[in-house]
């Protein structure tokens, strides 16, 4: 049985992607397609990227320093 293998992303990368979203106003779909990644993982990575921006200490790896 072979199964899909399960890509890793850079705290960087997710970033990036994020603040497509979030900084320059893409939509979570358009943002999702321009950097290749499902649009379930892109709201994942706007969602903690918000809660990092607001002072919450992320549950995953934080993408901010």
């Amino acid at each position: 049985m072979t199964g899909r293998n399960r890509r890793n992303f850079s705290p960087e990368f997710r970033l990036e992607a994020a603040q497509l979203v979030l900084d320059q106003h893409y939509t979570v779909a358009a943002a999702a397609t321009a950097m290749n990644v499902g649009k379930s993982t892109m709201d994942k990575w706007v969602r903690q990227l918000k809660e990092e921006r607001a002072g919450k200490s992320p549950t995953a790896s934080p993408m901010t320093p």
